[in-house]
């Protein structure tokens, strides 16, 4: 797993509209909010993107974008954006590399059933690359806004 104060590892990945978006992109430029969800269109994914969403103008007021990731395709991401009409960038880790990359797909157990995915995870990235909020097992309400206010005293 991450830690703070350490380079935040390169990625490159096709967002809903199939664009590449890298972390490369951002940097000097913007802080980058990069969440980890388990599932397009499922209830705590939803309230997660929701709450990013009704708070994007503040993080771009602060010279941040927010990116979540998943597993899910291109196609998916972009229903899930128009169901909610998120304004939030979506990347497509179908390959998981990502994921791998953030270590964020572990084992996970639900009902007595072990299986790999996803764990709910976010990473604040500052504009020099670095990690300045590595958190895993996030809990979804109220997320965004402690972002938010990671992300103002940048």
């Amino acid at each position: 797993m991450l830690l703070t104060n350490q380079p935040a590892p390169a990625f490159s990945s096709p967002n809903q509209h199939g664009d590449t978006v890298s972390l490369a992109d951002f940097a000097g430029k913007q802080h980058v909010v990069l969440y980890f969800y388990p599932k397009d269109d499922t209830p705590g994914c939803t309230i997660e993107a929701n709450e990013f969403t009704a708070l994007a103008a503040e993080f771009a007021a602060h010279d941040a974008v927010v990116i979540g990731v998943s597993k899910d395709d291109c196609g998916s991401h972009q229903a899930f954006i128009e169901k909610f009409g998120l304004k939030v960038d979506l990347l497509a880790d179908t390959s998981g590399e990502v994921c791998d990359a953030y270590g964020v797909w572990q084992e996970k157990e639900k009902n007595g059933v072990k299986k790999m995915g996803i764990v709910r995870s976010t990473f604040v990235i500052n504009k020099a690359g670095m990690l300045v909020e590595a958190l895993y097992q996030v809990n979804p309400p109220g997320h965004a806004q402690a972002m938010l206010d990671v992300v103002k005293q940048l």
